[in-house]
């Protein structure tokens, strides 16, 4: 193995991936503050945040795949020469992390108001209908929260695949740098990569266009990214070892991504126009009435629980809502809060 670990020095390519890393970081950095800045994910699909992040994971251990002969060298090459061999993997898995990292921070800070399920009851008084909040989980969290465990999933099984298959075949010293094995679980890796990409906006183009707002999406960070994508693909397209299948993925996700960023210059110049904010919040607060935006669910109290509620106390309006209900559904304020580190995705 060490006759054929000879360091390859590429100036350009390294200076070109330690910029492109930077940029990385550089580029995310807004999408991630203004999530917590603003305490709110809303604007976000998560199908668009389901197929991006296996899309990148599928990327990354394609490029581990087909540079694993690096990795392999690096026990014979100086750490300055296995860094710079392993440029394209910390590329493209430096990508994969920050990308993840908006699915952890959409969970985390997804909007309360939207997380569970309203229903309208008749207060039987001067108060008319009253929203009342349930525990039960509005479907668009449901989805979410279901779609994050299709990720994590997802990326067990392929770690899995990929470091048995790294492990388990040697190729022959004087065949390929790959087994036909390893090499059909790459190409396999790297299509899946490019095709999860080629759909992955079509959700969040479908979500931003229908609810005609930018919501948490980072405007700055599409800026730096599209242009940056071609970037990304040259500094790939120029590894030892790669092929098509470990750039076409950056490519179509640059694309799709400048579309996504012209729907949202738009949606930003409609906003200013209704003087509206990203989330739909009239930007002058007097004007601003909370509407408990949720999923009211029409509902009629049955004749029989109609019982005289003359003092119009909230204790009533509970009550009322246990009957509609059913009463071993909780309602939102008497919910005791899960503990444990995974509490907030129980919610």
């Amino acid at each position: 193995m060490s006759e054929t670990c000879e360091p390859h020095h590429d100036l350009w390519g390294t200076l070109l991936t330690s910029g492109l890393i930077v940029g990385l970081f550089a580029s995310y950095a807004p999408q991630h503050f203004r999530i917590i800045n603003k305490g709110s994910s809303e604007g976000f699909s998560p199908w668009f945040l389901l197929l991006g992040a296996t899309s990148s994971a599928a990327g990354m251990l394609n490029m581990w795949t087909l540079q694993w002969g690096a990795v392999r060298c690096c026990r014979y090459l100086s750490a300055g020469s296995c860094l710079e061999s392993m440029g394209g993997i910390f590329q493209v898995s430096t990508q994969w992390l920050l990308f993840n990292a908006i699915l952890v921070l959409y969970l985390i800070y997804y909007p309360p108001h939207l997380k569970y399920a309203e229903i309208d009851v008749d207060a039987q008084d001067s108060r008319g209908t009253q929203h009342v909040k349930t525990n039960i989980r509005s479907d668009h969290w449901r989805l979410s929260i279901a779609l994050a465990w299709v990720v994590a999933a997802h990326l067990a099984f392929s770690i899995a695949t990929t470091f048995i298959l790294l492990l388990s075949t040697q190729p022959e010293p004087s065949g390929p740098l790959q087994t036909p094995q390893i090499q059909l679980w790459a190409t396999f890796l790297g299509v899946t990569s490019a095709g999860l990409a080629a759909i992955q906006y079509y959700p969040q183009l479908v979500h931003t266009y229908r609810i005609k707002l930018v919501g948490a999406l980072s405007i700055p960070m599409m800026v730096i990214q599209s242009p940056g994508a071609a970037l990304m693909v040259i500094s790939i397209a120029i590894r030892p070892g790669t092929d098509w299948t470990s750039w076409v993925m950056y490519a179509v996700s640059g694309i799709m991504q400048a579309i996504l960023l012209v729907m949202c210059l738009f949606w930003k110049a409609r906003q200013r126009r209704l003087n509206i904010d990203d989330f739909g919040h009239p930007l002058d607060p007097a004007a601003y009435t909370y509407n408990g935006e949720g999923e009211s669910v029409e509902v009629s109290v049955p004749d029989d629980a109609e019982e005289d509620a003359r003092d119009g106390s909230d204790a009533d309006l509970e009550r009322r809502a246990r009957i509609v209900l059913g009463e071993e559904t909780p309602l939102i304020g008497g919910r005791k809060k899960k503990g444990g580190a995974l509490g907030w995705l129980r919610r």
